[in-house]
């Protein structure tokens, strides 16, 4: 637990964490998701390349269940020596994207950033995996 200095016991940063056992690592699939609820938030737990990353399930945009989305490859738009649009296609880069399902934000389930706009990103959660476990802190 988090012990605050003396001059800041009572305030904001005096914070208790909880820790919740979201699942066995196995029990994700790669990429995926997990969708948990912790009190009065719910909170989208993914793998990615064995990595895990935990967000806050509220869409930055106007608020929608942004982890129940699906999740995406990267998609890019392809574009001809001219600079015309040739259409989209999926970037085989490894990243993946979130897609909120009220309107169509992508987010990049590493960074929780909207692609279209650095300053537009998903609140982040702790995620540590120790002995097998999956854990959100939060």
């Amino acid at each position: 637990m988090f012990a605050a200095p003396e001059r800041l016991r009572g305030t904001w940063m005096e914070t208790v964490l909880e820790t919740i056992l979201v699942g066995k690592v196995g029990d994700f699939e790669d990429p995926g998701k997990k969708v948990v609820q912790v009190g009065d938030e719910e909170y989208g737990v993914f793998c990615l390349d064995g990595e895990f990353f935990a967000w806050r399930n509220e869409c930055p945009h106007q608020g929608g269940p942004v982890c129940q989305g699906r999740l995406f490859k990267r998609v890019v738009e392809v574009l001809a020596d001219d600079n015309t649009a040739q259409g989209r296609d999926y970037a085989d880069d490894g990243r993946m994207n979130i897609v909120c399902p009220w309107h169509g934000m992508e987010f990049d389930i590493r960074t929780g950033v909207f692609p279209g706009n650095k300053d537009m990103y998903l609140e982040g959660a702790t995620v540590q995996v120790q002995n097998g476990d999956v854990l959100l802190v939060v």
